[in-house]
C-alpha cells in the first residue's frame, strides 16, 4: 500500500511560479515511481512528468512545455513540481500517481492516486 499527499496548490497570477509536492509513504516505495498529471474541468487527466524512485530517470510529456520541473527528495520520500511561467490555461486539479516504472506511469497505469491541490492561474 503506498499513500500520497499532495500540497502546494494554490491561487496565483500568470507568469508566477508555483512548487507542488507529493508525499509517499509506505512499505514498498522503492518499487515505484511516481509521475504528476492534471486534470482541468471538463476534460481527461494528462500526464505532466514522472520519475523513478532513484530519482535517476525521468519522462516528461508534451504538457510539461518547458515550463514544468520534476524532482525528488530521497530523504523525504517527496517528489516535486515546480511550475514556472504559469498561465489561465494551467488551471487544474494536480495529482500525483505511482505505478511501477516511468513509462507505465506515462501510459496512465497508475495503481495509488493521492487526493489532488487545485491550481488556479488569474490572467
Amino acid at each position: 500500500q503506498v499513500r500520497l499527499v499532495e500540497s502546494g496548490g494554490g491561487l496565483v497570477q500568470a507568469g508566477d511560479s508555483l512548487r507542488l509536492s507529493c508525499v509517499a509513504s509506505g512499505r514498498t516505495l522503492s518499487n515505484y515511481a511516481i509521475g504528476w498529471f492534471r486534470q482541468a474541468r471538463g476534460k481527461e487527466r494528462e500526464f505532466i512528468v514522472a520519475i523513478n524512485w532513484s530519482g535517476t530517470t525521468t519522462y516528461y510529456g508534451s504538457s510539461a512545455q518547458d515550463r514544468f520541473t520534476i524532482s525528488k527528495d530521497n530523504a523525504e520520500n517527496t517528489v516535486y513540481l515546480q511550475m514556472t511561467g504559469l498561465r489561465p490555461e494551467d488551471t487544474a486539479v494536480y495529482y500525483c500517481g505511482a505505478g511501477s516504472g516511468t513509462g507505465v506511469v506515462a501510459g496512465g497505469r497508475i495503481d495509488y492516486w493521492g487526493q489532488g491541490t487545485q491550481v488556479t492561474v488569474s490572467s
